[in-house]
């Protein structure tokens, strides 16, 4: 296991390709987690340039819109993803049509409805595979926690959460999925976030 603080000190301003490579010499175990939302194959093509079978984690909701699915289906085919998907307990269709929908934000339910449908499967995946390193694709300019966060952080169950692209912009994101011919999901929508720049846990709870 390698030492947390040292790391970030000596790859703060590393690009994501060294951090990927140093971070994998150190692994054992690793993985990937995307929700094939925004700019997600970006993430998918760095750490697949460097290995190839990297174990990739999709937590899908059910709640996708059709362009996320779509693009999915067509990163994992480029890309040729070693992926397994993780489904809530509760479906989507099950939860609209006898359990009240998508809570709003306000609602006192809508904790419960996001440990259903991201925390709960996130946490069963990361039991279930036990990685000892997780790649992130979160980015410090998404939200004002994540500007906080550090390349090299803890996760759930001591593993060591590594974010390559945590100090990329938007628009470096942008050029390089123009450089790789990457695609993008341009209509996303996460039912446990409602805003685009509000945590849903998972890096703040976990």
């Amino acid at each position: 296991m390698f030492d947390i603080e040292k790391a970030n000190q000596e790859l703060q301003n590393a690009e994501p390709q060294q951090i990927i490579e140093w971070a994998l010499k150190n692994a054992q175990k690793p993985l990937t987690t995307t929700n094939f939302g925004p700019y997600e194959a970006v993430i998918l093509h760095m750490v697949t340039q460097v290995q190839p079978d990297m174990p990739i984690i999709w937590i899908d909701s059910g709640y996708n819109t059709r362009d996320t699915y779509k693009v999915a289906q067509n990163v994992i085919e480029t890309l040729n993803l070693n992926i397994e998907v993780y489904t809530p307990k509760v479906s989507a269709a099950r939860r609209d049509a006898a359990l009240g929908g998508i809570p709003s934000v306000e609602d006192e339910a809508h904790a419960e409805f996001t440990e259903q449908f991201k925390l709960e499967p996130f946490s069963r995946a990361m039991k279930e595979q036990a990685p000892d390193v997780w790649f992130t694709a979160v980015r410090a300019e998404q939200t004002e926690f994540r500007q906080g966060m550090e390349v090299f952080g803890t996760g759930p169950n001591g593993v060591i959460k590594v974010a390559p692209v945590l100090n990329l912009k938007e628009a470096d994101m942008q050029a390089y999925l123009e450089k790789f011919d990457l695609p993008n999901v341009e209509k996303y929508f996460d039912p446990t976030k409602a805003l685009s720049n509000r945590e849903c846990g998972l890096h703040t709870k976990l």
